[in-house]
């Protein structure tokens, strides 16, 4: 590691693109935290020119598209939850859909088994992308011209950024993946391995970005760029049409709010599972006397796993997109419900997945990437959006220039069959032409007396909302800072498999004691990258960027 870097880190930055990315921000204006330096700064120099929270959220997840082409993207989709400063709170669904030449059993070939192969990789896994749609569904809540909001993600994709060590290990361990699954030459692409220091130059992406800018929303899903992805689909066998594209919309949905302690929580309704098993969690440990032995107890810790655990089983029963099926929201959250739930919790035994599975109901969705912006006036946003897996399909639009998602795998592709993070789905969440597949997305914001006081998020796949939970919890029950609460080891349990997940530095002795009560343990390197803005009682904004990456907090 050079001295230079080395400083850095021991000062709380990181080197990303050959910006600083600050980890930690206090600021009384305006603040961004992202997955990468150059883009939280894109964001709060918008935020500076006089645009609002939205404005610089647009602009941030643009940048993103750019400067974080693993997960940042305009080839994918999310979702955005927003709380204005007059009140009034937003959910935007931008979440892929199926094509609609997707069918049921796409991914089942002539002996039955389930190809995840085809869903995870190449074109057939690409569902038709939503992020451009999103942010121009965004921008009327903006105040700035969209045009001057792309700009600084045009100039970056024309001119280059600079890679930091692990964004060209991340290009040259996935290099023959890329050769395998690309019809025509790529950027992502040389004949020489890339390395720390050189520049990324993306025209294609430029040229895209700027038939946007200069075509709005049709610069993307008509004309040239809708051609491209097309053509792209016809070569290697994906859905994907030009009917497909034109269709596309982005949603307005009823926020999902509930009450936690003295708090309100507003998260991201269907077709995100990560909302309604963050309520469902929260109200399940909310009045349990184990919470109070405290962080990294053994006994709050089993009290959290448990929680987990059911509201998975849930997930895999009841869940997906409520324009297709009814999802039973209401019980799903309800007091009683949720008692009955725990009624089998044990202290000091271990459940069972065998055993515990989806509650009764009377008739009646690793790759993400998250950002948090909050400014002057208190306008608050919170935006995960993804491309699933780590680079998507490992296809980029030929003459486009950004990588196409592998979302149809958040689908449940065959009954009892794991998707790539592990979960298990059914009926619910099964191919239709249209659908939305579940995410597990969570974009979240917290308010204390009707303002603003936390905004989270994480990329992760299944462990997002485990993380949020956690990260919640270990603000106002525990009441670690905010530094404490992103940076400290986390863990997750997900129904199926029936283990606990649990990150590296996870403390030993409570690790023995959960191994003692019956679970099975496995240890993970890494769990998500949470981003967190918290509204501090002297109302200054605190900005942490997650320590496990490139991510970087950018304030003023």
């Amino acid at each position: 590691m050079k001295r230079h870097t080395l400083i850095l880190l021991l000062l709380g930055f990181t080197v990303s693109g050959g910006l600083r990315a600050q980890k930690v921000v206090t600021a009384t204006h305006g603040v961004v935290v992202s997955a990468h330096a150059l883009a939280s700064q894109a964001g709060l120099d918008i935020l500076k020119k006089g645009g609002n929270a939205v404005d610089a959220a647009i602009t941030t997840e643009l940048t993103l598209a750019v400067v974080f082409p693993g997960a940042g993207n305009i080839g994918g989709g999310g979702f955005m939850i927003a709380h204005l400063a007059d009140g009034r709170s937003l959910a935007l669904d931008f979440r892929e859909a199926a094509p609609e030449k997707a069918s049921r059993d796409m991914y089942i070939d002539s002996t039955g088994k389930a190809r995840t192969d085809w869903s995870q990789t190449g074109h057939l896994a690409c569902g038709v992308p939503g992020t451009i749609a999103g942010m121009f569904a965004a921008h009327p809540y903006g105040r700035l011209p969209f045009r001057e909001l792309i700009q600084p993600a045009i100039d970056l994709a024309e001119n280059g950024f600079v890679l930091n060590e692990s964004e060209a290990a991340n290009l040259n361990n996935t290099r023959e993946t890329f050769l395998k699954n690309n019809t025509v030459p790529i950027a992502f692409v040389r004949d020489r391995p890339w390395k720390a220091g050189d520049t990324l130059v993306q025209k294609d992406l430029a040229a895209t970005l700027r038939r946007i800018r200069d075509k709005g929303a049709k610069g993307f899903y008509e004309g040239e760029t809708a051609a491209y992805i097309v053509a792209e689909m016809h070569r290697g066998g994906g859905l994907i049409s030009l009917e497909d594209l034109r269709s596309y919309k982005a949603k307005e949905r009823a926020i999902l709010t509930f009450p936690y302690r003295s708090y309100t929580v507003l998260t991201m309704p269907m077709p995100s599972s990560g909302g309604l098993l963050l309520g469902q969690m929260l109200k399940m440990i909310e009045h349990n006397p184990a919470l109070a032995q405290g962080y990294a107890s053994a006994a709050a810790d089993q009290l959290m796993i448990e929680a987990e655990r059911r509201a998975f089983a849930d997930r895999a029963t009841f869940m997906g997109d409520p324009d297709f099926v009814k999802v039973p929201v209401v019980t799903l959250l309800s007091d009683k419900y949720l008692q009955g739930r725990m009624q089998d919790f044990t202290p000091g035994k271990a459940g069972s997945s065998q055993n515990i599975q989806a509650g009764v109901i009377a008739p009646e969705s690793t790759e993400t990437t998250h950002f948090d912006v909050i400014d002057k006036d208190g306008n608050c946003v919170s935006v995960t959006t993804t491309l699933n897996g780590w680079y998507g399909s490992k296809t980029v639009a030929g003459k486009a220039g950004f990588f196409l998602n592998n979302e149809m795998d958040d689908f449940s592709i065959k009954p009892g069959v794991p998707n790539m993070f592990g979960a298990i789905g059914g009926t619910a969440n099964a191919i239709q032409p249209h659908k939305r597949m579940l995410s597990s997305m969570t974009p979240t914001i917290v308010l204390r007396d009707g303002k603003p006081f936390l905004i989270a998020g994480t990329p992760g796949g299944t462990t997002i909302p485990t993380s949020v939970f956690q990260t919640i919890v270990d603000i106002i029950d525990f009441h670690l800072s905010p530094e404490d609460a992103v940076n400290v080891p986390k863990f997750h349990h997900q129904w199926l498999p029936d283990e606990v997940d649990l990150e590296k530095g996870f403390p030993d002795t409570t690790a023995a004691s959960l191994a003692q009560m019956g679970y099975t343990l496995k240890h993970w390197g890494r769990i998500g990258a949470t981003e967190v803005i918290m509204i501090q009682p002297d109302g200054t904004y605190k900005g942490v960027a997650d320590g496990r990456g490139n991510d970087a907090a950018a304030g003023y």
